[in-house]
């Protein structure tokens, strides 16, 4: 029988001394614990801002890799101004898959042909267009919408998709606050109650929907985000790095101010959602939004550029 050399003692030493580290990683329960530290973090951060607002704030953020989220007031009901564009922009996008198959509906290349009567307040683009010569697509109008948020070139899409159908949509979602109920500056239908409205929650359900690929195929949702992410005038990438993509919708009326979409963030993208109201300070209610937008993106960005033990690795 061989006697074991100083070779083998060796390494059987070795073996039995060596750090957990060389044989396991880190516990899902441990990374759950770290990650809920900074979680927390976030959380009284954001509601601090929240606190130090002059308006009434409603606020969720949704991880959308592991779906834990946040909720502030977030089932309240706000007036969306022109956040709705989002919703008639995911219809637009969804009539031109299914009629692209062959179904009905309007297309991303169906032409329009400026006619002066669609132009009201804030038709940016729309507007300085030649009537009765110029023509565009919807694609083009779906740009002017998101990128300058263009209340005319939005109400020609809204006739063109049918309000009945974005509600629609929204319906088959689950939303239920969440609704088209005017064209953009129909200040009749507003003083008759007539409001474009949504709650925080179901704009990051909306979000979180249009992600998952519940509202339509792969493609079709990279170029809706594509498309989305045009907009440069917004609130929720005001604090963040020039390098994070973000898609989003902003609105502004009166004493309304709010944003929502997707910050995608590498390896942790997550849904933000704030709707302000009562505001007092328009400029405030802004900041706010920026705000608690970098506080959001400062954990996700923390937990998506780190190793589960913390260690950042880039």
């Amino acid at each position: 029988m061989r006697c074991p050399s100083i070779r083998d003692t060796g390494v059987a030493l070795f073996l039995f001394l060596a750090p957990p580290t060389l044989q396991s990683q880190d516990s899902p329960e441990s990374v759950r614990v770290k990650q809920d530290v900074l979680w927390r973090k976030m959380e009284d951060s954001v509601q601090s801002l929240s606190r130090r607002a002059d308006a009434v704030v409603g606020i969720a953020i949704v991880d959308l890799t592991d779906q834990r989220s946040f909720f502030q007031n977030a089932d309240a009901v706000f007036p969306t101004a022109s956040t709705i564009k989002m919703a008639v922009l995911a219809e637009l996008y969804r009539q031109d898959e299914k009629a692209t198959a062959g179904g009905a509906g309007a297309k991303l290349g169906d032409l329009y042909t400026m006619d002066p009567r669609d132009v009201v307040d804030e038709s940016f683009i729309l507007g300085g267009l030649t009537p009765g010569v110029s023509r565009v697509t919807n694609h083009d109008l779906a740009t002017m919408m998101v990128a300058v948020s263009d209340n005319g070139a939005t109400n020609v899409l809204i006739d063109r998709v049918g309000m009945e159908n974005v509600n629609t949509m929204l319906a088959r979602l689950g939303l239920k606050e969440t609704r088209l109920r005017r064209r953009m500056l129909d200040v009749k239908a507003a003083l008759a109650g007539r409001e474009n409205t949504a709650t925080p929650r179901e704009l990051v359900a909306l979000l979180s929907a249009l992600y998952s690929g519940r509202v339509f195929s792969k493609a079709t949702t990279e170029a809706f985000f594509t498309m989305l992410g045009t907009g440069k005038d917004s609130y929720i990438p005001r604090l963040l790095p020039d390098a994070v993509r973000v898609a989003n919708k902003p609105g502004a009326l009166t004493a309304v101010r709010n944003d929502a979409g997707i910050v995608f963030v590498n390896n942790r993208p997550f849904a933000i959602a704030v709707m302000t109201t009562f505001g007092r300070d328009d400029a405030a209610s802004e900041r706010a939004i920026a705000e608690i937008s970098r506080t959001a993106w400062s954990y996700f960005d923390r937990i998506g550029s780190s190793s589960p033990l913390g260690r950042v690795v880039r």
